[in-house]
């Protein structure tokens, strides 16, 4: 095996690892909020931003009224909306500042983070705890020999296209279905 090839397989077995702690009651709940949302709204920064703007897409093509928050055509947040906040660390200025404005328009707000105790999810009411290796993160979660964030980065993209994939066979949404909704100007 190559270098690389060897350090692909470890990083296979780290997500091994995070997979095996992920709390299945959160992952329930977090889908529960999805399935019952009018519209959805993501934010994320980074790299762990590029992992939320892929899961926006895929709500997308589950027929979920989605929007990212960064995009300058994004509404208003109304009561009952929900926002999907992706904070690694848990205490990102900005991330938080977008949290506290969805909280005053009225939306429900759920946090993905790798560090719970951070500022961002301890005012959160429902929180999505994925234990990977995170930027700047202190929690207690599966160490990585990768740089920063990877980990977490990795676990986010893979959990979360799992969640839509769990998310279409529970609302009875076929592949063709989902792909009928795919951008189709490309």
């Amino acid at each position: 095996m190559s270098k690389v090839s060897e350090s692909f397989a470890n990083a296979v077995a780290e997500l091994g690892r995070v997979a095996a702690r992920i709390d299945d009651a959160q992952v329930e709940a977090f889908m529960a909020a999805i399935a019952r949302a009018p519209r959805i709204f993501v934010v994320g920064a980074g790299r762990e931003g590029l992992s939320a703007k892929a899961f926006a897409m895929r709500l997308t093509h589950l027929g979920k009224p989605t929007h990212w928050i960064w995009d300058d055509t994004t509404p208003g947040i109304a009561d009952g909306d929900l926002v999907i906040v992706v904070s690694g660390g848990g205490s990102i200025g900005h991330i938080d500042y977008v949290f506290d404005r969805a909280a005053e328009a009225g939306g429900e707000i759920v946090v993905v983070t790798g560090d719970p105790a951070g500022i961002t999810p301890k005012k959160a009411k429902l929180v999505l705890f994925l234990p990977a290796a995170v930027y700047k993160g202190k929690a207690e979660v599966v160490p990585s020999s990768q740089p920063m964030g990877n980990l977490f980065e990795q676990a986010l993209f893979i959990l979360f296209d799992q969640i839509a994939v769990a998310l279409a066979a529970r609302m009875g949404i076929s592949k063709a279905a989902m792909e009928a909704r795919h951008r189709n100007v490309e």
